[in-house]
């Protein structure tokens, strides 16, 4: 185990000086814009450094260009918990890969525009490469809408269709874990209308090629996301997105199950329905951002009716808000096509000589998976974090969070202490 360890953290370090020596060779850039409209394939995974210091890695070629990099993250987690908590579930102190990826992407030199996405990670917990966001978008600009073909993120939930590397917090929403799947196989639509700061995704999804993959809970899905963006400005570096979506679904085989982890990827499952016999169930939710230069805050809560065989219609519901601080005085860039926040970029990286972008966060969660005889449980938690950008493509973040599990007639308090590493390009 030490020595598997050992080797683990030769390969971050390595990882971690890639981008770091390309960039610490560049001069500092001025700001970029706080206000985006990036549309290539593959949605906020395909968003393109601001600063453009990496030029090893891209490729102007006579049919398509060509970009290609990686994402490599560690977790590490543990845990402090009461006596309740200790008979519920059963937690010990971890270090282990979270993410690992390979990225492409390209336009094509055609006079529409035309895109395309690959991603291949590392599955830790199999063991095995899996594709990831990969497919072709195609632009439509006389109806300022373009369409992707392939796997993708389904277009529900900021949160979800941001780049897992970009996230402030250290996981999505539990509650949106469950019920929304990280990708699908399918066809989406997305639109923006300028004049009226609209944006909406409509989406239908299948698992024909995906049957075997962890993240096809259900057959198919028909997904829609409506957002509207009352104030955008960049001079004032100001946004308030406010957005509905809904899916629709059928649970694979006519089985659902829905669980989440506490918000830690090394530790196991709190929520739990157990399997449920079913061959329908929905989702809806609301969202809201409001942006003003170093501050952010966020909202979502979502709702997952499901149609029990034998008559019964459990609803299972939770959501998080977050207040988000970039203390060093940088601001988190919005897409305004896609309706979602990017990746920071700090004014100046600590390769620079900079102090690089701290920025803070406090997040509370909540989720009822109870109802109507299904007793997956409560759990809510608190969490004040820090991430520390020492570069755009290089972050750790620490993290403490307090969460309390209402389950199996016991009220169990657990601490959770948790670090990760990530660099990306």
């Amino acid at each position: 185990m030490a020595l598997a360890r050992s080797h683990l953290w030769a390969v971050t370090l390595l990882l971690a000086a890639l981008p770091a020596v390309t960039r610490a060779q560049s001069a500092p850039a001025p700001a970029p814009a706080t206000i985006d409209s990036t549309a290539d394939a593959g949605d906020a995974d395909a968003i393109p450094p601001k600063r453009r210091m990496v030029k090893w890695n891209e490729f102007d070629g006579p049919v398509s260009t060509l970009s290609y990099g990686y994402g490599f993250l560690v977790d590490f987690a543990t845990y402090s918990q009461d006596d309740d908590s200790k008979k519920q579930v059963s937690m010990s102190p971890d270090v282990g890969l979270r993410d690992f990826r390979l990225l492409a992407r390209g336009k094509f030199k055609t006079t529409r525009p035309f895109s395309w996405t690959l991603g291949y990670m590392y599955d830790g917990a199999d063991k095995q490469w899996r594709f990831r966001q990969t497919g072709l978008q195609v632009g439509i600009p006389e109806l300022s809408s373009r369409v992707f073909l392939g796997r993708t993120k389904l277009g529900y939930s900021q949160t979800k269709i941001m780049g897992g590397y970009y996230l402030w917090g250290v996981e999505r929403s539990q509650t949106l874990d469950a019920f929304i799947p990280i990708l699908a196989d399918g066809i989406k639509w997305m639109s923006y209308a300028p004049r009226q700061r609209i944006f909406w995704d409509l989406g239908f999804f299948a698992d024909a090629i995906s049957e075997n993959e962890k993240f096809a809970i259900y057959d198919d899905q028909t997904v829609a996301r409506l957002g509207w963006q009352p104030i955008l400005s960049d001079e004032k570096q100001q946004v308030l997105h406010v957005a509905v979506m809904g899916q629709w679904a059928r649970p694979d085989g006519g089985k659902l199950r829905l669980k989440s982890k506490p918000g830690a990827y090394l530790a196991p499952n709190f929520l739990d329905t157990g399997t449920m016999t079913s061959d329908r169930a929905e989702t809806y939710g609301f969202e809201a951002v409001y942006r003003t230069r170093s501050w952010f805050f966020a909202t979502e809560y979502n709702w997952e009716p499901v149609h029990l065989k034998d008559g019964r219609d459990p609803v299972f519901n939770g959501g998080d808000v977050s207040a988000v601080w970039l203390v060093t005085g940088e601001t988190r860039p919005y897409n305004k096509v896609g309706g979602f926040l990017q990746q920071v970029t700090p004014k100046k990286s600590v390769f620079e000589g900079g102090r690089g972008a701290v920025e803070a966060v406090l997040n509370l969660s909540y989720n009822n998976f109870d109802d109507q005889g299904v007793l997956g449980g409560k759990f809510w938690r608190l969490t004040p974090m820090m991430n520390w950008h020492l570069a755009e493509g290089l972050r750790v973040q620490l993290a403490y969070g307090y969460g309390v599990l209402d389950k199996l007639g016991l009220k169990g308090g657990t601490q959770f202490f948790q670090a990760r590493l990530m660099t990306f390009i």
